[in-house]
């Protein structure tokens, strides 16, 4: 059984790894409402981005532009995966979740070509061996759109080179309250289906495009990626904001839980001492009365 000293020890140690929990706590939470802040300003241009790319396909909906030409599996030569995940832990099952889904698309297509954000998800793969490409050093942590469209253009460099023909991305879709949840979307090449219904656009005729549609949707077709990694950037950061906020949330009350019986079991130990103590006290008290009691009646019997 561990000494009062000893559990005095466990007890302060307890409180200051609670301050951290507490502070990790309250830090995550102003990084997560910074984030959503950010992205809010920013959404409303890339959705009228996509539904402008939406109004271009509506007129154009034959093109046969690179970035929205979907291929067959069996024409498929190269995939790539842009995984996010965190730079750092103590984040519940956040980065286990994406790991996991990632594992499991690597399990289908052996040879994908990972592009990893985060410093957590790089040095597992690397201890795996799996296929990273080099040069490709992303934090997760403060997105940005400048950081964006640098990841964007990196990934079209090995798009339009060829050296890949699909680029899928692995994120963390932010639900306030909700379990983790990871999303798997096709970055490129674009799916025309997902940017407009053909009944949102009314036929109009005498549209022009300025060079010519495939300038156009050359150029549009980067700023729209852009937003979308941002926008899964974002989602994920809150994402891993929210799972360290509950992670340390209930460190926070198991450090509670384990404070309050350490310092039951420490006060039973110091009342067990003090009672221990009362006792040689009243027991020495009584044996020097009967020794005195005992030299007294000796003196008398002298007399």
């Amino acid at each position: 059984m561990a000494s009062a000293s000893e559990i005095k020890v466990r007890i302060n140690s307890v409180s200051e790894t609670k301050k951290v929990t507490d502070a990790m706590y309250m830090i995550s939470s102003v990084k997560m409402r910074k984030a959503k802040t950010e992205i809010e300003n920013v959404r409303p241009y890339f959705n009228a981005l996509r539904e402008e790319i939406g109004e271009l396909l509506h007129y154009i909906p034959e093109n046969k532009n690179r970035y929205y030409q979907i291929l067959d599996n069996d024409g498929i030569q190269g995939r790539a995966l842009l995984l996010i995940t965190s730079d750092k832990g103590l984040n519940g099952n956040y980065n286990h979740m994406a790991i996991r889904a990632a594992e499991e698309r690597i399990r289908k297509y052996p040879d994908t070509l990972l592009f990893i954000i985060g410093e957590y998800g790089r040095q597992y793969f690397t201890h795996k061996k799996a296929n990273i490409a080099p040069d490709f050093k992303y934090a997760a942590s403060f997105p940005t759109t400048s950081m964006a469209q640098r990841i964007c253009n990196d990934l079209l460099d090995y798009y339009n080179s060829d050296r890949v023909d699909e680029i899928d991305i692995i994120y963390t879709h932010y639900l306030a309250g909700r379990p983790i949840l990871c999303k798997e979307h096709c970055l490129l090449p674009f799916n025309q289906t997902g940017f407009y219904d053909s009944n949102d656009f009314e036929i109009s005729f005498g549209k022009e495009f300025l060079p010519d549609p495939e300038t156009v949707l050359n150029e549009i077709a980067p700023s729209y990626l852009t937003g979308f990694i941002y926008s899964a950037l974002v989602d994920s950061y809150c994402s891993e904001q929210e799972a360290r906020m509950t992670a340390m949330h209930t460190a926070g009350t198991n450090a509670d839980e384990m404070l309050k019986k350490l310092k039951k079991e420490y006060n039973s130990i110091r009342q067990a001492a003090i009672t221990r103590e009362m006792t040689e006290i009243t027991s020495g008290t009584k044996a020097l009365l009967a020794k005195h009691r005992k030299k007294a009646k000796e003196d008398r019997a002298k007399v």
